[in-house]
């Protein structure tokens, strides 16, 4: 298939699939929905890409994408889209957005598109772009694996080392634990002045505390933690990093519909996503 015509078969499924999740695809400043009406006003804007379409089946991405789409355009800069074809990851038309949400995992599978995905993602964010990983999106990208013939065989074609420079921290697959029981903590929020969360205060929430982050790597900013029931440890819960000239915006939080519909997660996104595009976090 032509590149042309590749594409045009990703747009045509992602509004299919926009109709067949109740409207997943969002045009912000359009200012059709009630879920955009009491957002704040239009200033600058950025085009948003939510990228979804695989995940570990634990986590529904067929319903959590289409919400994430719907909070995020509450602020009315933000022009979001979702996009259910991971290989648009190696297309040219990826960097026609300010920000990609990624909202997948390669689960068992070779990444779509290979390294030619891989590569055009990295200039995508060095180049000046955005990065927001949700949740287990951290595990992308990494070292996949599937049982076969009582052996597990390696089948991630990216070979991406990089990833961790770029997200800051990612998925460390040899912990034993990958995270608390899902269940009720306090995120307790550490950046009081970074823009992103200056004037958000501490919260409650249910959810898949993360334990399962490299712990070394390059300097990151932790802008929210929690406190592990489990070994009574603090874990990063929200984080930042710069790569190239882009922003990356990696939060822990949102395993499921409930866990993303708390006001202060979907708050942290919102404003995640706008600092990511490199707009102020907070309308103006």
């Amino acid at each position: 298939m032509k590149h042309s015509a590749l594409v045009s078969a990703i747009w045509t499924s992602v509004v299919l699939a926009g109709i067949a999740m109740g409207g997943a695809t969002w045009a912000a400043e359009a200012g059709k929905s009630q879920s955009t009406a009491s957002g704040p006003a239009p200033s600058a804007k950025a085009r948003i890409l939510v990228l979804t379409g695989n995940e570990y089946p634990g986590h529904k991405w067929k319903e959590t994408a289409p919400l994430i789409a719907r909070f995020l355009a509450i602020d009315r800069r933000l022009t979001v889209e979702v996009n259910s074809e991971p290989q648009f990851l190696a297309a040219p038309e990826l960097h026609t957005f300010d920000a990609i949400v990624l909202n997948y995992l390669n689960w068992q599978s070779p990444v779509p598109g290979g390294k030619k995905a891989c590569e055009n993602l990295k200039s995508f964010i060095a180049g000046g772009k955005g990065l927001v990983l949700v949740h287990n999106a951290v595990a992308a990208f990494g070292d996949q694996r599937v049982m076969r013939d009582g052996k597990f065989i390696r089948i991630d074609e990216c070979g991406w080392p990089e990833v961790r420079e770029i997200f800051g921290r990612a998925w460390n697959p040899n912990r034993l634990r990958g995270h608390d029981p899902n269940g009720p903590f306090r995120v307790e929020i550490t950046g009081a002045e970074h823009p992103i969360t200056k004037g958000m205060k501490s919260f409650e929430t249910t959810d898949e505390l993360y334990t399962c982050l490299f712990t070394d790597g390059r300097p990151v900013e932790v802008l929210a933690k929690a406190t592990s029931k489990v070994d009574s440890k603090d874990y990063p819960m929200v984080l930042v990093n710069h790569y190239g000239q882009g922003r990356v915006f990696l939060c822990l939080l949102g395993h499921d519909v409930k866990a993303l519909s708390v006001e202060a997660v979907q708050e942290l996104y919102r404003r995640g996503t706008a600092w990511a595009a490199g707009l102020p976090p907070v309308c103006p």
